[in-house]
């Protein structure tokens, strides 16, 4: 798709997921055989013609690269690639402070790119999802921002980042990990959340 620039957060320390990750990075954990969790993203990329894409690591990154290297090469092919970033410290000597620190300190490459819209999405879920159309849905709303989300059971919520939305279906509000998930509105028992 033309005009619009691909960055993949594969920064993850995936501590939770040791003893996988005593050696790779969350993104690079194998899944299936060959694949790995970032190949979930880059299909879900690839299969929308989204084929200029970053790749933001940080923690254990040569297994990932290697992997990109090996299984995803497209560079050579004019107008799109898949690079891998690695953390650059441009805003000061610190990592990565999370994923909105991550993709402020490589502000630069989306000015270089210059693109029309930029999705961001996470390298370490499992799932397929059309991008087209939720870059279709962007653009009918005419909105400053997408978020994908799943409709969860209000009980189970809690577990996640929760959007509240208004009626409209906008987002005026987001909460990590609440207690108490705002649901809905007209849905009392079901809430949205992002992973």
């Amino acid at each position: 798709m033309a005009g619009v620039l691909g960055m993949i957060l594969a920064g993850g320390e995936g501590s939770r997921l040791r003893p996988l990750t005593e050696s790779r990075s969350k993104p690079s954990v194998p899944f299936g055989g060959s694949y790995r969790l970032i190949d979930f993203a880059l299909n879900n990329f690839v299969n929308a013609d989204l084929m200029r894409i970053y790749v933001l690591t940080q923690f254990k990154s040569q297994s990932l690269f290697h992997h990109l290297k090996k299984g995803w090469n497209i560079n050579g092919i004019t107008d799109r690639f898949i690079d891998p970033i690695p953390a650059q410290m441009r805003t000061g000597k610190r990592w990565y402070e999370g994923t909105a620190d991550a993709i402020y300190q490589n502000l630069r490459f989306m000015e270089l790119e210059e693109p029309d819209q930029v999705c961001i999405f996470g390298s370490d879920h499992i799932y397929k999802m059309d991008i087209k159309q939720m870059l279709n849905f962007h653009t009918e709303k005419k909105a400053s921002l997408t978020v994908s989300a799943l409709r969860m059971p209000l009980k189970e919520a809690s577990q996640f980042g929760v959007i509240e939305v208004d009626a409209e279906g906008r987002m005026i509000g987001f909460e990590e990990k609440p207690a108490n998930p705002k649901s809905i509105p007209g849905e009392p028992d079901f809430a949205l959340v992002s992973m």
